[in-house]
């Protein structure tokens, strides 16, 4: 039985990632506008009922990848030590996470074209983000010992980190700092943790 919720937990994963791949390359592709449930679904091998079963909208399918991805970074700092600070277990876990190849800054810019020309789109995404960064404090919470319903400090941490680091993501993908993206981030997390002290002149 074990076996059997296992695959097919699996390959409900598998689904969602492709109608998610699907509906971002063709949002990216195409425009928004242009894309449908009946094209994502075919786009992913299903039916528009199965693409239901996952998501309420094309937006939600669009910026799912955001919420799976913070998904599997959560599962990576829980599996950091236990007696591990936990700005070096996230600043560990993020760098970990880079690409920062030159085919993934490319992706990355027409991502954000095409996501800040549809409000809905942006809708969508703030409300991942949102999503994230509460899983993050939920994680954070039990790492540090803190309660996520009622103290502060885990959804500083979560809101502090996730913001760093699509910071340091932004420059890099706008093609506004030649630095490499895994300096970017470092620095951001090493300004944030000293707290912020302001340039000198």
């Amino acid at each position: 039985m074990t076996v059997e919720v296992g695959l097919r937990e699996r390959k409900k994963a598998a689904t969602r990632a492709a109608l998610s791949a699907a509906a971002n390359r063709l949002a990216v592709e195409l425009g928004v506008e242009h894309v449908t449930v009946e094209a994502i679904a075919a786009a992913a091998d299903v039916s528009p009922r199965t693409f239901h079963n996952y998501f309420s909208s094309r937006e939600e399918a669009i910026v799912a990848s955001i919420i799976d991805w913070a998904e599997r970074l959560t599962d990576e700092i829980e599996a950091r030590p236990a007696d591990e600070p936990i700005w070096d277990s996230l600043q560990t876990v993020f760098l970990g996470a880079l690409d920062d190849s030159p085919q993934a800054r490319a992706r990355m810019m027409a991502q954000m074209d095409m996501i800040m020309a549809h409000p809905n789109v942006i809708a969508s995404q703030l409300a991942a983000f949102d999503t994230m960064r509460r899983r993050f404090a939920e994680t954070i919470a039990a790492r540090t010992g803190t309660d996520a319903s009622r103290d502060l400090y885990p959804h500083l941490i979560a809101g502090a980190a996730g913001h760093s680091f699509k910071t340091a993501l932004d420059l890099w993908a706008t093609g506004k700092s030649e630095r490499p993206l895994n300096d970017l981030v470092a620095e951001a997390f090493a300004l944030v943790r000293a707290g912020l002290p302001q340039p000198g002149r």
